[in-house]
């Protein structure tokens, strides 16, 4: 299956498992306008520096990240999110294990 199942309440936390020295994710939905994706990132796992051409949300789900928006290093705790801005350098890294949402907004650039 693609996306989760639609009409279906589910435990946001409970989308995706913690996998030892492992970076996991799962589509929530995705769509050519957007998409949104749950990820979980083991203890000392990373997510190396890109770019998107579009901006994109980030939450924090469980535990706490480091994320990197061009060079400026960001801790960022349960609950709290950040967008980070279309065409920025980005990266994450897993002091500790954690797990967050991502929503990426394809539309809307045309104005």
């Amino acid at each position: 299956m693609l996306e989760l199942q639609k009409g279906i309440a589910h435990i946001i936390i409970e989308i995706i498992e913690y996998v030892p020295n492992a970076v996991v994710s799962k589509t929530i939905i995705k769509k050519t306008t957007g998409n949104v994706t749950a990820t979980s990132m083991a203890i000392g796992e990373e997510l190396g520096e890109k770019t998107c051409p579009f901006d994109t949300y980030v939450q924090i789900i469980d535990g706490t990240a480091e994320v990197t928006i061009d060079d400026n290093k960001i801790a960022l705790k349960l609950g709290q999110g950040i967008i980070i801005p279309a065409h920025s350098k980005h990266s994450f890294n897993a002091n500790e294990q954690f797990k967050m949402i991502t929503t990426v907004i394809k539309s809307g650039y045309e104005n």
